[in-house]
């Protein structure tokens, strides 16, 4: 028997009318997200507040009817919850192994979502074809901030911004990583908190946005300034 908590307080506040399909989500995960390997046994006590609020609370980052592209999506943290709280997202959920996508599929078809799942890795050409542009994209324990960077930040429009769900260790790996993800045309990564008051603790989020850069002539002469003799 696995045991499932009754929502929180704070979930109905964050999914509204939609709570009764987040309580569907969990139960998923709970059951079918356990037997199949996508979420451990131990975490099935604590998934409202450890994953799901964790996530959803991520929306009050993100502007109306923004493209999200949500990668290594795994048990669809953060992107059904996300969707859950914020139907007017429009968001894809990007994951490289068949037996998650299978899971994702029968879950959305239940929940009755209007999500897309695409199998593949944020890096690969193909995936960054189709989905480049995002207004956001979403990540959560799925690598370390300066890789993680480097598969987001090409997937983004110009200006848009990588949300990175960490934990307390975000303030050391941005000091670690802070260089290389300038490097890749990021901006300055920042510490952000979500659900203040809603969730104890608040969710930490690494923020970077992708950074204009010039084009054409007159972008290679500003970037050649200052190298010449």
């Amino acid at each position: 028997m696995f045991h499932v908590e009754h929502p929180p307080p704070a979930a109905a506040e964050v999914f509204g009318p939609r709570l009764d399909l987040a309580a569907r989500y969990v139960e998923h995960l709970a059951t079918s997200g356990v037997e199949r390997g996508l979420i451990g046994p131990r975490e099935t006590a604590r998934l409202w507040d450890r994953h799901v609020l964790n996530c959803a609370v991520v929306a009050e980052l993100m502007p109306d009817g923004a493209n999200v592209v949500d990668i290594g999506s795994g048990a669809g943290l953060p992107g059904i919850p996300l969707a859950l709280a914020r139907p007017d997202l429009r968001i894809v959920l990007v994951e490289p192994l068949a037996r998650r996508v299978e899971w994702l599929d029968e879950v959305i078809a239940d929940l009755g979502l209007s999500l897309i799942v695409e199998r593949g890795r944020a890096e690969e050409n193909a995936i960054r074809r189709r989905w480049e542009g995002a207004d956001v994209v979403t990540a959560r324990a799925v690598a370390p901030l300066h890789r993680l960077a480097g598969w987001a930040i090409p997937l983004l429009r110009q200006d848009g911004t990588m949300l990175a769900v960490k934990g307390a260790s975000a303030p050391e790996e941005i000091a670690r990583d802070a260089a290389s993800v300038r490097k890749l045309g990021g901006g300055t990564p920042r510490v952000l908190h979500c659900g203040v008051g809603l969730v104890d603790p608040p969710s930490t989020v690494i923020a970077v946005d992708r950074e204009s850069r010039p084009s054409g002539r007159a972008g290679r002469r500003d970037r050649k300034k200052g190298q010449r003799p």
